[in-house]
């Protein structure tokens, strides 16, 4: 005898649940699957929606519902929805709500597993017929009429502007002026602590006083660049803020009379810089991805690089008159991508859809990381070269014992941290972490005190990559830690490298020969990228977006641009120093007209040159976890 088949009150209903992986949400989509409803769960968290998916009934599907692309592709895959239980919210028209008000954080739903408890009014849409669970039940997909709906504008008694004026003024302060008091005495109390321990120091001319000034300057001028954001573009790099405000101190003349900065801090501090960049560098770089990059990867990275710095060392040498090896020196400085304009920009578009079939920002937020290690180790080999005396055999020689002392050495000292501290301590990222900073740290100043300048910056990355190696996926709290030390020495760099740049000292024919070189040296590098992603599949369109992806310049320019006339200023050489200042010159003025450009053209070209995928929510998330391994590679 057969036996019977028992029959839910929800048979062949469709019913769709958002923020499922939890809480409320999970219990409502078990429960109507165990009615033999077929459920559809939906939720951000894919990890705890797999345990969901494993119910009978139940299909999962991850979607974040404040991505409207995601919701639009969802409702296109659904023919029918009966019920839709819409435990999360649709967050856009909730900020809509909320705008502007004291409540808004605990009121927008940021996250599916937030629920917005907010009231319907009675002013609004009726289409969709809610019952006493608070479900939405609808004939067709739920997801898209939420999208269309207009929620009432806000009557007078919920008078914002009043509340504005009551969080500004509330006692104690509250909002933006109690975050603005507690930054004005935090610059000042670190003032006043330095001022009370050095005295005549941190007084106006001394030499802390030029530190602090440039640093908090250097602060506000990326957080005002950070804060210019154009609708559909890349945010301008904060870099650029901290850039310019360096060359504004130098270059106004009441302010640079009191802001003087001694010579041999301004070249510490960025040499410090340059270390934590070159251990994030290093860190970054994971092996099994390296594993997979494909030939086209490796042609990105070598080809445009070489290309570009060839030609700009024979355009230095014809117009600058600079010896070959400066010349070589420059052409490295500028071969170098810039990830902290290409990451963000890349990971925006992959965000929008734009190029992700063909993996094309993948591919050049891969590629960017192996460019900038060959630009830094070829500018280490020449950096060596350039400084030795004797012959140009023992010169070529120097440079490869340069590179293999410290290939060796990061080797050995990268194995060392792999163990020590060893997994039984306490605190041991933490211990970790001190050890790669303070061993990149000295490998960068100990090469330069020993006599080996190009040697320094390779160990740094070879220590940082064998100990990652090590530690697997534990650096990653080690990765967390070096960031902060980076965003610590940020303002320093790129405030100390627009500080080192005067007008006055400058020839408009230097200038003008600069941006020549640079100008030609860009055209040259679009040519050869261009050429180099010729095999690799992509149409016409999707080549000159890359070679025009592969423009900005930004953070390996400020980071070795000035370490070549830092080791000029230690011969006291006057001919060396203005080889230096050249090349410091033109890596200044590459900063200064790519990153910003570089981003503009991105941001512009990517949608009109870039095909957007139909891809389904999964897909999305798995390309934005390749966009984060990427970014982890970015030496900034």
């Amino acid at each position: 005898m057969p036996a019977q088949v028992t029959m839910g009150r929800l048979d062949g209903k469709i019913i769709l649940v958002s923020a499922a992986a939890q809480g409320i949400g999970q219990a409502a989509a078990i429960a109507f699957a165990k009615e033999g409803a077929k459920v559809i769960a939906t939720d951000i968290n894919e990890s705890k929606l797999q345990e969901l998916g494993k119910h009978p009934g139940i299909q999962i599907q991850v979607l974040d519902v404040t991505k409207k692309e995601q919701i639009e592709n969802l409702a296109k895959k659904i023919e029918k929805i009966d019920v839709l239980c819409n435990i999360a919210g649709f967050a856009a028209m909730v900020k809509e709500d909320v705008n502007d008000t004291e409540d808004s954080e605990l009121s927008v739903c940021e996250r599916n597993g937030m629920i917005p408890m907010h009231e319907q009014s009675e002013q609004g849409p009726t289409a969709d017929a809610k019952g006493t669970d608070g479900n939405v039940q609808t004939e067709e997909t739920a997801l898209l009429n939420h999208c269309t709906q207009q929620h009432p504008a806000p009557t007078a008694e919920s008078s914002i502007p009043a509340r504005t004026w009551r969080q500004i003024f509330a006692c104690p302060p509250q909002g933006l002026l109690a975050q603005t008091v507690t930054n004005v005495v935090f610059v000042v109390l670190v003032w006043a602590v330095v001022w009370s321990i050095t005295g005549a120091e941190c007084l106006p001319g001394g030499n802390l006083f030029g530190i602090l000034f440039l640093y908090f300057f250097a602060v506000i001028g990326g957080k005002i660049f950070g804060c210019v954001k154009i609708r559909t573009l890349p945010p301008l790099p904060a870099l650029l803020g901290m850039l310019l405000a360096g060359f504004l101190i130098r270059n106004t003349p009441f302010i640079s009379d009191f802001v003087q900065i001694k010579l041999r801090w301004s070249a510490a501090l960025r040499n410090i810089a340059l270390s934590i960049i070159l251990t994030r560098a290093g860190l970054g770089l994971d092996p099994k991805a390296l594993k997979k990059l494909k030939a086209v990867c490796l042609r990105l990275a070598f080809g445009p690089c070489l290309s570009e710095t060839a030609t700009a060392a024979v355009l230095a040498y014809l117009f600058l008159h600079l010896p070959w090896q400066w010349g070589f020196i420059l052409g490295f400085v500028l071969g170098a991508v810039s990830p902290a304009v290409v990451v963000p920009s890349m990971l925006i578009l992959q965000a929008g859809g734009y190029g992700v079939e063909k993996g094309v920002p993948t591919l050049l937020m891969a590629a960017g990381s192996i460019d900038d290690i060959l630009a830094i180790t070829g500018f280490n080999t020449c950096l060596g070269m350039a400084f030795s005396s004797g012959s140009t055999l023992y010169n070529v020689l120097r440079g490869v014992l340069e590179v293999a002392v410290g290939i060796a050495a990061g080797g050995i000292l990268g194995m060392f941290i792999r163990y020590f501290p060893s997994h039984d301590q306490a605190s041991l990222a933490w211990k970790r972490s001190y050890f790669v900073l303070g061993l990149s740290m000295f490998a960068v100043f100990g090469s330069i005190h020993f006599g080996f300048p190009g040697s320094g910056g390779l160990c740094t990355l070879v220590l940082a990559f064998v100990a990652g190696v090590g530690w697997s996926d534990e650096k990653r709290e080690i990765e967390k830690i070096v960031a902060v030390a980076w965003n610590i020495f940020q303002p320093f760099l790129f405030g100390l490298i627009g500080a080192e740049v005067s007008v006055t000292s400058l020839r408009p024919e230097t200038v003008g020969l600069c941006v020549a070189i640079l100008g030609i040296a860009l055209v040259v590098r679009i040519i050869a990228t261009f050429l180099m992603v010729s095999f690799a599949g992509f149409n016409f369109k999707e080549k000159v977006f890359v070679s025009l992806a592969w423009i900005p310049k930004a953070t390996v320019q400020a980071a070795i641009g000035s370490l070549a006339l830092d080791t000029a200023r230690q011969h006291q050489d006057e001919q060396l120093e203005k080889y230096g200042m050249d090349v410091l010159t033109v890596a200044f003025l590459a900063i200064l007209i790519t990153a910003p450009v570089g981003a503009l053209v991105i941001g512009l070209a990517g949608p009109r040159l870039l095909q957007k995928a139909q891809t389904n929510s999964k897909e999305d998330e798995e390309g934005a976890e390749v966009g984060e391994e990427a970014e982890a590679c970015e030496p900034s």
